[in-house]
């Protein structure tokens, strides 16, 4: 009987990672295409922006947030 060669078996592996990887990223095009986000007021994310912000810099608080592009 033949012993397993390593180099096949993390060939294999790597190639079914990145075949699962490329599937997921697959499923989640097709689910932003079909829900997009919308461009309005999220009040979740300016909750979020704000705490990590007091986490980052304790003692501030956010007053007004930008985005730059």
């Amino acid at each position: 009987m033949t012993e397993p060669n390593l180099l096949v078996i993390s060939a294999s592996a790597f190639v079914a990672v990145l075949l699962l990887l490329s599937l997921l990223a697959g499923i989640i095009r097709l689910l932003t295409t079909i829900f997009p986000a919308d461009e309005g007021t999220d009040a979740a994310l300016f909750a979020a922006i704000a705490a990590a912000a007091g986490r980052a810099y304790p003692g501030t608080t956010a007053t007004r947030i930008e985005e730059k592009r």
